[in-house]
């Protein structure tokens, strides 16, 4: 009797384990099969009659309804290790439910579409053959909105310079690494920046790679049969996990994803590319020769890889696009890691640092701007939304202008001044209103085989080799490598808004070295907080068409890629800048060799030493509205 009630309790514990998930799993099903037409696993034809795999949901409606657009390199099959996923089945819900059909696709050979991928979806003719079939569909009223954070925003911007006629507006969220060159930043999709390769593709490419060899769909499937096996098969790679932190050090830098065991086709041809590349040119990148005239709602992070540029692209549309088309460009600048605005809390901390409050009504205002472009309401929304809404850190508050930065912004300098001795925390490095008199120049060993550490930072996607965000610096400046400048006491609090513009004089007696900034908000028990940070390699100084090497002995003016922040320093705190020449593994290591670095393993020390006096005015300029 005992073990008949025994087995009766386990196999009723059994059904509540079993029903319990499918019945949370189903919800979302269900209800969006109430308001939707679902047809999964269409396979859309492009102009070369390669097929890429595409979800549509719509509303059971026969008027023609606008669309919202997402195309990604990333995993959206509705089934992985025998359970319903509903990330995007909640997402599609959202949209049907205020009117609009929800198109998700993947790019090429990504997944269940055919053909070979490369980075960000080339051929840009896929992105318009895809606007073209969705405009002819009875069911479309003709007009398509774009959206997507990161790898889902950054085609976006490449393909709105096709200037389709049905591409109506778009919504790009962490877009930078689809900005191949704009004004001074030539990071050709974030892989360089000041020349130095960002490792985060290193290892963003170890899970995305493509593979030549994967397991494919034989053609002809038809969709009834790419839905049936797609319950058991999501084609997504299970990749073995990777210590980035230590994976990221191998040298030569070339053969960082063979001595993973990873996928390596499109890495081997990318690491190989310098900054000038006739190949970068050529692909899915945006670069500033073309012309966006798509309608715009930017979303940028302050503690994003991208923000620079992701700013500069922003100022580029607004001060080169067709009148009508500057108009209509706005931007939201949050205090956050790369794709995480909506994470924000009552109390959000990024790294360690507490910026209070951030949370916005983002899908309030993205719903506004879509129903103003495709569906043609009368919203007041350009009424209502500022041009330029962002974040305040230290005062922790959202503000508004009309431009970026905000037309109130002043340029102040600060000359960096010493003895002599500005390495460490407790050296006489200070930033001063005035040049110094006479030259003192600090000089540090910079070993490529023991750099300095990214401690926090502007980072993505680098696995746990560096967690992004603000930390306090103070450990890392007791290095005799880092010089140390900060200016005196604040006598008020000041907003630092805009772009800080970097220039240093220096000299090395190696052929070839990086120079390396971080900007920072000292509090008054000393906490030092990061708030943005940059890197140049000297050979390109002049230019990226041209390497030129530097000569023992003699000082040169290095201009550095401009930092971005807004940060309210207050009274009692500090502005320090710190000055090394590695900051790994956020950034690759220059070896000082002179040659190609992607291909070599052994390094030179270099002694480099940086100048400051009326002959060589090392400075910074900082945007502060009093």
């Amino acid at each position: 009797m005992k073990k008949n009630v025994f087995l009766k309790l386990l196999f009723f514990s059994f059904l509540c384990f079993v029903m319990i998930p499918l019945q949370a799993q189903s919800d979302i099903h269900e209800k969006l099969n109430e308001i939707a037409i679902v047809d999964q696993k269409v396979m859309m034809p492009m102009r070369d009659g390669i097929r890429l795999a595409t979800d549509i949901y719509r509303p059971k409606t026969d008027k023609p309804v606008p669309i919202i657009f997402s195309r990604t390199p990333y995993n959206f099959n509705s089934w992985g290790d025998g359970e319903e996923r509903t990330r995007t089945m909640q997402r599609a819900y959202d949209w049907v439910a205020k009117g609009y059909a929800y198109v998700v696709q993947n790019e090429r050979g990504r997944y269940f579409s055919e053909g070979e991928w490369d980075i960000l979806g080339v051929p840009l003719t896929d992105g318009y053959d895809a606007f073209s079939w969705m405009k002819d569909q009875d069911w479309s009223n003709g007009k398509i909105g774009t959206i997507g954070c990161s790898s889902t925003a950054e085609w976006q911007m490449a393909v709105g310079a096709l200037d389709h006629p049905s591409h109506a507006a778009m919504v790009p969220q962490a877009f930078g690494a689809g900005v191949g060159r704009v004004g001074e930043f030539y990071e050709q999709g974030n892989w360089y920046r000041g020349g130095a390769e960002q490792l985060l593709f290193f290892s963003w490419l170890y899970g995305v790679e493509h593979d030549k060899f994967k397991p494919r769909i034989p053609a002809g499937a038809t969709q009834e049969d790419l839905i049936r096996i797609s319950r058991f098969y999501d084609l997504a790679p299970e990749n073995p996990r990777v210590d980035m932190s230590e994976a990221l050090k191998h040298l030569p830098i070339q053969d960082m994803l063979k001595n993973m065991n990873g996928k390596k086709e499109v890495f081997d041809k990318m690491v190989r590319r310098k900054p000038n590349h006739p190949d970068w040119f050529n692909g899915g990148l945006y670069h500033d020769d073309k012309e966006i005239n798509v309608p715009s709602f930017w979303f940028a992070s302050w503690y994003d890889v991208s923000i620079s540029p992701n700013l500069a692209l922003f100022n580029h549309m607004r001060n080169h696009s067709d009148p009508e088309i500057r108009d209509n460009q706005y931007l939201v600048i949050a205090p956050t890691l790369h794709c995480r605005y909506t994470r924000a809390t009552e109390n959000t901390i990024v790294g360690e640092r507490s910026v209070g409050d951030a949370r916005l009504n983002y899908d309030e205002q993205i719903t506004a701007w879509f129903d103003l472009w495709l569906k043609g309401e009368s919203n007041n929304f350009k009424e209502k939304t500022p041009r330029v809404q962002y974040y305040l850190m230290g005062k922790n508050e959202w503000k508004s202008s009309e431009s970026w930065p905000p037309a109130e912004t002043e340029m102040t300098t600060f000359y960096l001044n010493s003895n002599g001795n500005a390495n460490t925390l407790h050296g006489d490095g200070v930033l001063a209103s005035k040049k110094a008199k006479q030259d003192n120049p600090d000089g540090f060993f910079y070993d490529p085989l023991n750099p300095v550490d990214s401690y926090g930072g502007n980072v993505c996607c680098t696995g746990n080799a560096v967690e992004g965000g603000a930390f306090d610096q103070q450990g890392m400046e007791m290095r005799n490598d880092i010089l140390v400048y900060t200016t005196d006491t604040l006598e008020e609090g000041v907003e630092v808004s805009g772009f800080i513009n970097t220039t240093l004089y220096v000299s090395s007696d190696a052929k070839d070295t990086d120079f390396t900034v971080k900007l920072i908000d000292v509090y008054p028990d000393g906490t030092a907080y990061n708030l943005d940070e940059t890197i140049q390699r000297v050979r390109y100084r002049e230019g990226y068409d041209k390497e030129v090497f530097m000569e023992n002995g003699e000082v040169y003016e290095v201009k550095l890629t401009p930092m971005s922040t807004s940060n309210y320093f207050k009274k009692g705190h500090k502005i320090r800048i710190e000055v090394s020449s590695s900051n790994f593994p956020r950034f690759a290591r220059n070896l000082n060799t002179g040659g190609n670095n992607y291909d070599e393993k052994d390094a030179v020390t270099a002694h480099n030493k940086v100048h400051h006096s009326s002959k060589y005015p090392s400075k910074i300029e900082i945007p502060m509205i009093k």
